[in-house]
């Protein structure tokens, strides 16, 4: 146990200064933690990818609200590209994280791991992420982008438990923001999608009955990441305006790389879970 509440602490140490440099809010670091140290010590071994998911929404909540504040504070954040882009996000989260219910723990993990896939792949071999796409000034977000584009962000971001700042970061990036900029914007629009996960994830009628839990959300778990993800928060709120863009960029991509190895490496050792 102090093995796990010390592992937990690190990573939301780390979570917290993700959440600041790069908008993830916690969700691509805190799943496959969550997931490996409930896969040995939860009371339902079986349903640990789901309780990992719906941890991460219950934190991502806390997180991204207090970077987003803190974003705010420091003038980052830019109105036309927040709303009502976040309102379609959360029409779209409530579909997503509400299917994640229904879907077994082992395809959850292979739709984790395939959509960090797909996000490298697409940074790296597509133009407009790793440089500034337009260099003549930010481009308004189109009707379809909010709409469609929000909507679809919110359904893959909830029923992942990844936040939606992998998809909202390359979008934002694309369309001309620098990296502070995009990251700083991914923590509000991380909001809808933590709230609306959390909810359906902690009163799912499928969720086993623990102690500690909530619904789905461990609460225990939870509370040790957010013991170590906020005062790092804090302290790390101004880096983002001192790292490169292209360097910013890069370690973006690099971190989604490392998150899939861990992920990959915490399956193998647990194969065969549903």
């Amino acid at each position: 146990m102090l093995i796990s509440f010390s592992t937990l602490l690190f990573f939301g140490c780390l979570t917290g200064l993700t959440t600041v440099l790069f908008g993830f809010g916690g969700g691509f670091i805190t799943v496959p933690v969550v997931y490996g140290v409930l896969s040995v010590t939860a009371c339902s071994a079986a349903d640990a990818m789901h309780v990992a998911v719906a941890t991460s929404a219950a934190v991502m909540v806390v997180n991204a609200v207090a970077a987003a504040l803190a974003q705010w504070r420091q003038g980052r954040l830019h109105r036309a590209y927040v709303w009502p882009l976040a309102a379609f996000i959360a029409v779209g989260a409530a579909a997503g994280s509400f299917a994640a219910t229904l879907i077994g723990g082992t395809a959850l993990r292979l739709l984790f791991a395939a959509y960090l896939l797909v996000t490298i792949a697409d940074s790296v071999l597509r133009k407009g992420f790793l440089a500034v796409a337009h260099r003549t000034g930010p481009k308004p977000l189109g009707r379809a982008t909010t709409t469609l584009g929000g909507t679809g962000i919110g359904l893959v971001a909830a029923g992942l438990g990844v936040g939606g700042s992998v998809m909202t970061v390359p979008l934002l990036r694309r369309r001309g923001l620098p990296m502070a900029e995009a990251t700083a914007m991914a923590n509000p629009l991380s909001v809808p999608v933590a709230v609306v996960a959390t909810l359906v994830y902690a009163l799912a009628p499928t969720a086993p009955a623990c102690t500690g839990q909530l619904g789905y959300v461990d609460l225990t778990a939870g509370a040790t990441l957010l013991l170590g993800s906020l005062p790092t928060i804090a302290l790390a709120r101004r880096l983002t305006a001192r790292v490169p863009d292209r360097v910013h960029s890069i370690a973006y991509v690099v971190l989604l790389l490392v998150v899939l190895v861990v992920m990959v490496a915490v399956e193998g050792r647990h194969p065969g879970g549903s």
